[in-house]
């Protein structure tokens, strides 16, 4: 595989369903709202093909406003609903990591920039040796944290940081994400960010809302916009393009 110079960041979750998909998809859309021309990246899929609507990867690219098919976004998709590991294996498969890193390759050389999007949260088993984090130690991208906004996440958040630093990774940011309505007497959303950003020592870029009804890519951008500090993610980005790292 050619080594060439590539920016961006790995979003991961705390956990599975905190909606990092729809935080991808946005922070894409209002990137690509501002000329960056970056591109979108899943990975391993699993639980529904690549062209399906309720996909990650179809929902990156709609909602994300990305020309690249679903089949680059997501690469390497098995139908189980299942961790990458054992979804890749229901269907007769052993996972290389050097496999996974080469499903992204047209990506990194037809965008400067990538956001790539990783299954569940950082110890999600990827391979028979490895977990979703030691492919962001691959790519030596930075890490977005995308966490739930309500009880609990600080536990979760913080567990997450830990671990990512004990591997070397940088944290650059967290974005809390409401992935439901706001839960009446839930009064927590309006400390954790300060107590993440307190004990984490890692910036809290913002508190996506939930959203009613249908979304579509001007507006999740939109959304994104007036809730989330862009202009940390164009400083990290533009910071990398400077330094000129190597990646992978």
């Amino acid at each position: 595989m050619d080594q060439r110079a590539f920016c961006g960041l790995f979003l991961s979750g705390t956990d599975t369903g905190v909606g990092k998909t729809i935080v991808t998809a946005g922070i894409a859309a209002a990137l690509r709202q501002d000329e960056v021309d970056v591109g979108v990246w899943k990975p391993v899929q699993s639980g529904a093909l690549a062209n399906e609507p309720e996909s990650d990867a179809y929902l990156l690219k709609e909602l994300g406003g990305v020309e690249d098919a679903y089949e680059e976004i997501a690469p390497l998709v098995f139908p189980a609903p299942l961790t990458p590991l054992l979804a890749a294996e229901a269907v007769g498969k052993s996972l290389t990591m050097n496999e996974v890193v080469a499903g992204g390759q047209l990506l990194m050389e037809r965008h400067p920039a990538l956001l790539v999007e990783g299954a569940g949260g950082l110890m999600v088993p990827l391979t028979r040796t490895e977990m979703m984090a030691h492919l962001a130690v691959r790519l030596k991208l930075p890490l977005l944290l995308v966490a739930r906004a309500g009880l609990g996440t600080i536990n979760h958040t913080l567990l997450s940081v830990w671990y990512a630093r004990k591997l070397g990774i940088e944290v650059v940011g967290v974005i809390l994400n409401e992935t439901a309505p706001r839960a009446t007497g839930d009064e927590s959303v309006k400390s954790n960010a300060h107590m993440i950003e307190l004990y984490g020592e890692v910036p809290v870029w913002g508190t996506l809302p939930w959203i009613e009804g249908p979304l579509n890519s001007e507006q999740l951008a939109f959304t994104v916009r007036e809730h989330i500090d862009l202009s940390g993610i164009h400083t990290c980005i533009q910071n990398q393009r400077e330094k000129g790292e190597t990646r992978r």
